[in-house]
């Protein structure tokens, strides 16, 4: 591994993408805009050569979402009932996520949110993503 060469590649990436631990809101927004951005452009693809990168955004979202936001002890089914509830929607009510049956299958548990569900989500109703994802079990 030669230490220039990356040093350099690091420099090329963090001008273009600002990686790195979000230390205010306005670079928050930047980085969700990249992971809005990266979230259109790999879709549903499950290999794509960007699909790293939105990983690594994603982590430090959730990094300062779980610093600076409250992030509900609900699963993301409830999150998404409430926030239904709440808004005064319906299952067909939310085409950027899905049709109807789609709603009913992540309203059920039988359907887990993908990354741009959660995005969509998370624009929607003005919250961070992490609301939308599950936590992780603690086990004593």
């Amino acid at each position: 591994m030669n230490l220039n060469e990356l040093q350099q590649a690091w420099q090329q990436l963090n001008q273009a993408a600002h990686i790195a631990p979000i230390r205010d809101d306005a670079h928050y927004a930047e980085l969700v805009r990249l992971a809005d951005t990266l979230v259109d452009a790999i879709g549903d693809a499950e290999q794509h050569p960007l699909l790293d990168l939105l990983d690594l955004v994603s982590e430090l979202i959730r990094a300062y979402d779980a610093e600076h936001f409250t992030v509900p002890d609900a699963s993301p089914r409830n999150v998404l009932r409430f926030l239904m509830e709440q808004h005064d929607l319906t299952q067909s009510d939310l085409p950027e996520v899905g049709n109807q049956s789609v709603i009913s299958m992540l309203l059920s548990g039988s359907r887990q949110l993908n990354v741009r569900q959660i995005e969509a989500l998370s624009a929607r109703f003005h919250v961070p993503p992490g609301v939308f994802l599950e936590q992780p079990k603690v086990v004593h």
